[in-house]
């Protein structure tokens, strides 16, 4: 019931959760961690996040910048180049988009070419990018990004002496030894600015307090020889953070410089890894401190938002996983989403083919990860977990949809619109209304009379007999459309290409609309999008419900007037 209750405002849309959300993730970049150079062309970027749509996704989340262990960090004005032109292209066909980024000048850009959605890698902890979403009203996704292992303290081996010299003598040494530290702060203080040191937190607007970023401390100035050899790529990407260009507007800001750092120490974690003899009691970490820095960074940044002037239902959660995180630690943050999904805020689950699945999975190759990814996401959902994250979005679209078939009963209403103007008219309605009535986990649930309206758009052609159907279905709303369409060809619907648009058909479904459903995409728009000029859909409407032009203004539909609409009712044919 929580997770049923839960809403999720973006921009002009409204995400519900009664059933998972599948967020599609499209990477416009040349070096992503397993599909990199895809679709890093605008145009194999926009015809795979369409492709995306009509498979089963909610939501595109584009990025331009990989932030895979070791990556390199992208000028903002390179990675708005290549992400804007594909999110201006996926809004316009009423998707809902993310932009997956951290700079705010890509945010800002982004937004107003029809992004409904910031997804900040960094949390939020750029009092730059919460003034901005602070005055929008694009839905935000606070994400942690950092080490949650608590360092090791090592403890001095001490021998009590109760001889006087060598109280003397110690109290020598420490003398000495903070001599030494006192001379070593200027030289550390030269050091920790050139790698990022961490600055004193700052208030953000309205007093609150920003807390620290989740990175973990700067890396060392020097290194294990054994981590000295960098690749010319990080080489090249260090000098720029140290050394920014001044053309480079925002390219090397601090929580940049420390992401990066992080995600190098972060792969050289996993690589250096090496099974040891030390026994262990448990096979898995302690699950407290994990979950203290996890769920107090992103219920402490949540709070910072809100205080900010970002309201509660535009903030979802992810815990991050891959980012400065072992496998095992990874682990324990998913077998903890129940208790994430317990703060209240959508909560997103992004493992899709992450290390930590190739390890549990033993699968090495990150683009054959999917199986493993779409279990552990089953796993994420049955703890409270609300939208996915996935490469795959055809395949899990499958197996979601499969799963929630079986296990989550759930009839929902939906309104079809039917038409014709070739052969016997009502005849042709009246059996579609049968076939739809056998459609899978569907039933037909009322009717309204039918109607003969004037030909809309091409109006050199017969007239048209018109009617609306409300159903309860528990498909998908893809999978209802398919359906749909299959009963307009056994009925001699011609939909070829040699078919006139908007000519003369014997049978004509269109989806209306789905309690809860938002989708945009060349196959289908939810709701559609012509509902509100179309009287011949509008009047026989208010058989079913009261009042369908304040229902549709409600959901977001552009209603016009009665004299401004096409294909006007002219009588009425009887009833189904």
């Amino acid at each position: 019931m929580a997770n049923d209750s839960k809403t999720w405002r973006c921009g002009k849309y409204e995400l519900s959760f009664d059933r998972p959300r599948i967020m599609g993730v499209l990477n416009v970049t040349p070096d992503s961690f397993s599909d990199g150079g895809e679709h890093f062309d605008p145009d194999a970027a926009i015809e795979y996040g369409l492709a995306m749509l009509d498979a089963g996704a909610d939501i595109i989340d584009v990025g331009g910048e990989s932030t895979r262990p070791g990556f390199t960090p992208v000028n903002p004005d390179e990675e708005a180049r290549r992400v804007l032109p594909v999110v201006r292209a996926l809004a316009k066909e009423g998707a809902i988009v993310s932009i997956d980024t951290r700079h705010v000048a890509v945010a800002k850009a982004a937004v107003r070419c029809g992004a409904s959605i910031v997804n900040d890698v960094t949390g939020f902890t750029d009092p730059k990018m919460v003034e901005f979403v602070k005055t929008s009203t694009c839905g935000v996704i606070v994400m942690h990004a950092g080490e949650v292992a608590v360092p090791t303290r090592t403890h001095a081996t001490v021998q009590l002496d109760t001889s006087a010299a060598a109280f003397v003598a110690e109290k020598a040494r420490e003398a000495a030894a903070e001599a030494a530290r006192e001379a070593e702060k200027p030289a550390r203080r030269r050091r920790g600015k050139l790698l990022g040191e961490p600055k004193p937190e700052a208030k953000l607007p309205g007093g609150v307090v920003q807390p620290s970023l989740p990175f973990g401390d700067p890396e060392p100035a020097t290194e294990p020889a054994s981590e000295q050899e960098t690749p010319a790529a990080e080489q090249a990407a260090a000098a720029e953070t140290v050394a920014p260009a001044p053309e480079a507007t925002e390219a090397a800001s601090e929580p940049n410089d420390r992401l990066a750092a992080m995600m190098r120490r972060s792969a050289r974690r996993e690589e250096a890894y090496v099974p040891t003899s030390q026994l262990r009691r448990f096979t898995l970490p302690d699950s407290a401190p994990i979950m203290r820095r996890v769920m107090g960074f992103l219920s402490d940044q949540a709070r910072a938002l809100i205080h900010a002037g970002v309201s509660r239902d535009r903030i979802c959660i992810d815990p991050g996983p891959g980012f400065g995180k072992t496998a095992n630690e990874d682990i324990v943050i998913q077998r903890e989403t129940a208790k994430m999904a317990s703060l209240g805020y959508p909560l997103m689950c992004a493992v899709s083919r992450k290390r930590f699945v190739g390890a549990v999975s033993g699968v090495t190759e990150s683009a054959a990860r999917d199986a493993a990814t779409f279990g552990v996401c089953l796993g994420a959902i049955q703890a409270g977990a609300n939208i996915v994250r996935v490469h795959d979005v055809t395949g899990f679209a499958q197996f979601l949809n499969g799963y929630w078939a079986v296990a989550k009963p759930q009839p929902r209403r939906a309104f079809v619109a039917v038409g014709s103007n070739l052969g016997h008219r009502c005849d042709n309605i009246r059996a579609a209304r049968d076939m739809i009535a056998e459609i899978p986990l569907t039933c037909v649930s009322n009717c309204s009379r039918i109607y003969e309206s004037e030909p809309a758009y091409e109006t050199r052609q017969d007239a048209f007999a018109n009617a609306v159907i409300e159903i309860k279905t528990e498909l998908a709303p893809l999978v209802l459309l398919d359906e749909l369409m299959k009963i307009e060809a056994e009925l001699g619907r011609d939909r070829s290409k040699k078919a006139k648009v908007n000519g003369p058909r014997t049978i004509d479904l269109d989806l209306l609309w789905m309690d809860g459903e938002t989708h945009g995409g060349k196959k289908l728009r939810l709701p559609h999008p012509l509902i509100g000029e179309r009287d011949f859909v509008l009047v026989p409407l208010e058989d079913l419900m009261h009042d369908p032009a304040r229902f549709f203004r409600y959901n977001g539909v552009e209603v016009k007037e009665p004299g401004d609409r096409v294909g006007h009712i002219v009588g009425e044919l009887g009833r189904m």
